[in-house]
């Protein structure tokens, strides 16, 4: 499937041409009607000669409509630039020529429409003028053609000509990552929340859940209709109306972005190429405030120019992009930047979420710069390193690839020596070399100074470790799993520990901990709560599982292990256990029995309703 756009300035017949095309009329407003003139977005679609079915956006071609037809042109493949015979190139038309080279667009027709208005000597002049305007940019070199709709002369050829340019594209390819930017949002009667959109990135199927973004919310999707024709799944360059049940339409917003849960992030700065286009009145200065569009949404963002404090019309640079709100985008998106009046620039986004930088700093644009040329190794690589540790289908989700892309790139990387996989049974867990390298010299300086500070502790709490590298728990598991495997740590599940590590007592210090250890061992359900050892030296037996500490009291771990078998025999011939139980079980007071039974609760062993305890299944 592919959808067309028209573009082009007001009153040169666009919305005519498309009822010619189509034989539908996509003006749907009454005040449209009688005006004459197209102000919001309307809809069409035309089987081709070729039996293909293609959808049509028209768009507003008023100065003061521009935001609405920037809402209509992205994610389209092909452009129809309308241009009247009787009037030429027009200052909107020179505007949207110009939105459609920022966004990319570099397969469309010219059409010059009215043919039938003028003589061929004046119809050869407006040519050759559409074909200087064409030069630098996306479009040059394109088809120009003429037709009259009113007479219907080059309307055959035009939708030959349509069908021409789009047998030379290729389907859209499906990343199993729907985005579908809504530009229309309405409720039908019986049916509820309507929205309306361009897919991409993957399918949408009837009954699948949802999300809409930046805002999170989650629906269900009742029913998918294209060209008024009902689906059980839409494709990829699909002009789709979604049913959605579960929520209101007042919940919806034109810019938001329907897609499936979980996978895309909103932020509010993005690093990103800008190009100013030569007829912008000004250029673009840092710190200037101005309007972003990309997909169907508006938002304010603040422009930082990160070499130099501006830049000039036709001139392009690097900037970091901060919005005033959570905007859903991925690396590869497209945006335009307006201000008030005029249409100034537009850019590619190059890192998602991005860090804020120093401006001016070498290193930033020279990373932007291999962004924005380099291979798609090097793009993976700087992606990585902005994400890492990184699954295949996290790189390929902040990189905007497929699956299998992603898996290549990786492939070739870890070949390369420029990244590592640290994952087990083909499940994939990825750092840059030189972020993996950081880490490991991290974890290690880490835990030599838990040695330096603590030498009488067998190692360091994996969860303090953890906390310091802030990794979640998983990938933490990882990297332990990996260092390990290299003989660079040592574990045993609870503690980490160099390998050179071991536990060195002076001769006093081993005579003050066989003494405490035999205090304990006199008592061993009631033991001395009066510590005369170091507490370091305490820390260190209960490190090396001599003793277990409950609270404010001490027991050797024997005794502990022993207390913990005779209740758990106890409770299992006679049910629940209470402290009374325990007192007459060990003949112990209750200061012991507490902060043994509590012990029991922390560690999951037992469970407590009320006075009594009952053990864990």
């Amino acid at each position: 499937m592919f959808v067309i756009t028209t573009a082009g300035h007001v009153d040169h017949g666009k919305s005519t041409l498309i009822h010619a095309l189509s034989g539908i009329d996509p003006d749907r407003l009454k005040e449209e009607k009688s005006r004459g003139m197209t102000i919001e977005l309307g809809f069409a679609w035309v089987t081709l000669p070729s039996g293909r079915d293609v959808s049509i956006v028209d768009v507003p071609g008023h100065e003061r409509f521009v935001r609405n037809m920037l809402m209509g042109v992205g994610g389209v493949d092909l452009a129809l630039l309308i241009i009247a015979a009787d009037e030429g190139v027009m200052p909107q038309t020179r505007e949207h020529l110009a939105i459609l080279d920022l966004l990319n667009v570099d397969r469309g027709i010219t059409v010059i429409t009215k043919s039938d208005l003028v003589d061929e000597e004046w119809l050869e002049l407006i040519k050759a003028d559409v074909e200087e305007s064409l030069t630098t940019t996306t479009l040059d070199g394109s088809p120009v053609m003429a037709v009259s709709a009113e007479t219907g002369a080059g309307v055959p050829e035009l939708l030959a000509e349509v069908d021409s340019q789009l047998d030379q594209l290729d389907e859209h390819v499906d990343l199993g990552r729907p985005r579908l930017p809504v530009d229309r949002s309405f409720t039908m009667s019986g049916f509820g929340a309507v929205v309306t959109g361009t897919l991409s990135g993957g399918r949408l199927r009837a009954g699948q859940e949802v999300e809409l973004l930046p805002g999170g919310r989650r629906a269900r999707i009742r029913g998918l209709q294209s060209h008024q024709t009902t689906l059980e799944e839409a494709v990829p360059g699909t002009r789709v109306a979604v049913n959605l049940s579960g929520i209101e339409h007042s919940e919806i917003e034109r810019g938001d972005l329907l897609t499936v849960p979980g996978w895309l992030a909103s932020s509010k700065a993005f690093d990103a190429s800008l190009r100013v286009i030569a007829d912008a009145p000004r250029a673009v200065r840092h710190n200037h405030r101005l309007q972003m569009f990309s997909g169907s949404r508006e938002v304010p963002v603040t422009v930082r120019v990160l070499q130099g404090d501006e830049i000039t019309p036709g001139e392009s640079g690097w900037v970091q992009l901060r919005t005033t709100e959570a905007v859903p985008m991925l690396r590869g998106d497209r945006f335009i930047l307006r201000d008030t009046q005029d249409t100034m620039a537009g850019g590619v986004v190059l890192v998602p979420d991005a860090a804020r930088h120093r401006r001016n700093d070498a290193d930033v644009v020279a990373e932007l710069e291999t962004l924005a040329s380099g291979s798609g190794e090097t793009a993976a690589l700087q992606t990585l390193r902005a994400i890492e540790p990184a699954t295949v289908a996290q790189l390929g989700s902040s990189a905007n690839l497929s699956e299998a892309e992603a898996r290549e790139l990786a492939e070739q990387l870890i070949e390369a020596k420029e990244a590592v996989d640290i994952g087990e049974s083909g499940a994939a867990l990825l750092y840059s070399l030189a972020g993996w390298t950081a880490l490991r010299s991290e974890i290690e300086g880490a835990v030599a100074g838990f040695h330096r500070l603590y030498p009488l502790r067998p190692g360091m709490p994996r969860e303090e470790l953890r906390n310091r590298l802030k990794l979640k728990a998983a990938p933490f598991l990882r990297v332990i799993a990996a260092l390990t495997e290299q003989d660079l740590l040592k574990t045993d599940g609870a503690l980490v520990w160099s390998p050179s590590h071991t536990v060195e007592l002076s001769s006093q210090q081993q005579a003050d901990v066989d003494a405490y250890m035999q205090r304990l061992e006199s008592d061993p359900y009631s033991p001395p709560t009066d510590s005369p050892v170091d507490p370091e030296l305490l820390a260190g037996l209960e490190g090396q599982g001599k003793v277990v500490r409950a609270g404010e009291v001490v027991f050797a771990v024997d005794a502990f292990e022993e207390m913990r078998e005779r209740l758990a025999e106890h409770a299992n011939s006679g049910g629940s256990i209470n402290i009374n139980d325990v007192r007459e079980l060990f003949g112990s007071s209750r200061k012991y029995v507490l902060a043994f039974l509590e012990e029991l609760d922390r560690q999951g062993v037992t469970i407590r309703r009320g006075d009594d305890r009952i053990l864990r299944g």
